[in-house]
Order: structure tokens, then C-alpha cells, then sequence
């Protein structure tokens, strides 16, 4: 279950403040990845007891919701871009914004986005998509939205890639090609996209 379908009320006048919360949540995971969020941890960054954090929250998977939500809605470039980018412009600034957090495609991973940033971004990719015509909005801004986690979570490694080198014996034809290959994960991207909404098309 998600934050968003149980988020508790608050119930004492001192109570935790849920957006401190999740912003501490965004800070760990930037600093040390999916393992440094902890209810614990939380806690120490925020200056409260760790059971006073079950107040607002009922386990680490609220703090993974709200830190991916609240990442994607203090992104001025993303809100921004929900607000008036293209299609194409949209999904390169998400992309960006998922390298920035790299934590953040993980979770996607793991956690159906379903706070009010991430609906807006739905929103926004299906409204769009309507506007350009497609048959199946819904479908493609799936398929756009896959390629894009998919690619922000290889972006991290291109360099290291293209570095290490292939067996010629093994893999003849992937060797050539790799030695001369020097698009960068933007230009994939981008290459990516206009395929899938010609092909939507």
C-alpha cells in the first residue's frame, strides 16, 4: 500500500512535520542510496525519536514514497517542464531529473509513483499525448516512461562502458561497433522517444 492511499492525520499539536520528513528522506538517499533510508535515520536528521515518526508514517516504504515524490516536486526544472515543455523536452528533463537522484528510478522500481508530483507528470504525458493524436496515450506514456528510467539507470555506467573492452573474438560485429560508437545517453534518449511516437503515431 501506498503513502498516498493511508497517510495518517495528524494527531498531536506537536506532531512531526511530514514534509521535513520527506525532505530528510531525499538528502539520505542522495548521500548513500537506498540503503542509508532508514526510519532511524530519518529520525536523527530530522531530531526526533524514531517512534515518534510512526505519527505520520507506518514503515520505510512511506519514507521511499514520500522522498520520491517530494525529489520530483522541488525540482524546478521539472516543474517547469510539467508545466509548459513539449513531449520530448519533458522526458529529457526527467531523465536528468532521474540521474540527479539516482536512487529515484530504483524506487520507481519498487513503488508505483502515486503522489500529487507524479500524477501531475502523468497527467501532463497523457494530455500531451492526446493533443499529438496518439491511438493509446496511456500505453505510450508507459513505454516513454520505461525507456526513461531505464536509460537514467544506465546513464550512470556509459563512461565505464565504453571503456571496457569487448572480446572481437567472441563478439565480433558488437566489438566493431562499440570501438566507433560515441553517442551520448542524451542522444540515445532523444532517438528513443521520436521512435516510440512515430511508431505511436
Amino acid at each position: 500500500m501506498s503513502y498516498w492511499d493511508h497517510r495518517k492525520p495528524v494527531q498531536r499539536l506537536r506532531a512531526v512535520d511530514i514534509t521535513e520528513v520527506a525532505r530528510a528522506s531525499v538528502r539520505l538517499l542522495d548521500e548513500g542510496g537506498l540503503r542509508a533510508l532508514t526510519l532511524r535515520s530519518v529520525a536523527l536528521e530530522v531530531g526526533v525519536a524514531p517512534a515518534s515518526l510512526y505519527s505520520r508514517v507506518e514503515s520505510v516504504d512511506d519514507l521511499f514514497d514520500l522522498a520520491l515524490d517530494t525529489a520530483l516536486a522541488d525540482d524546478p526544472l521539472m516543474s517547469e517542464a510539467v508545466r509548459n515543455a513539449d513531449l520530448p523536452t519533458l522526458m529529457q528533463d526527467f531523465f536528468t531529473h532521474l540521474t540527479t537522484h539516482r536512487w529515484a528510478g530504483q524506487v520507481i522500481g519498487m513503488r508505483a509513483p502515486r503522489g500529487p508530483a507524479y500524477l501531475a507528470l502523468s497527467e501532463r504525458m497523457c494530455v500531451l499525448l492526446e493533443l499529438a493524436g496518439v491511438a493509446d496515450p496511456l500505453g505510450t506514456a508507459y513505454r516513454l516512461s520505461n525507456l526513461v528510467i531505464g536509460s537514467s539507470l544506465t546513464a550512470p555506467v556509459a563512461p565505464e562502458e565504453k571503456r571496457v573492452a569487448v572480446d572481437s573474438e567472441q563478439a565480433p560485429t558488437y566489438a566493431r561497433l562499440h570501438a566507433t560508437h560515441h553517442i551520448s545517453p542524451h542522444e540515445i534518449l532523444a532517438e528513443g522517444v521520436r521512435a516510440l511516437l512515430a511508431f505511436s503515431d
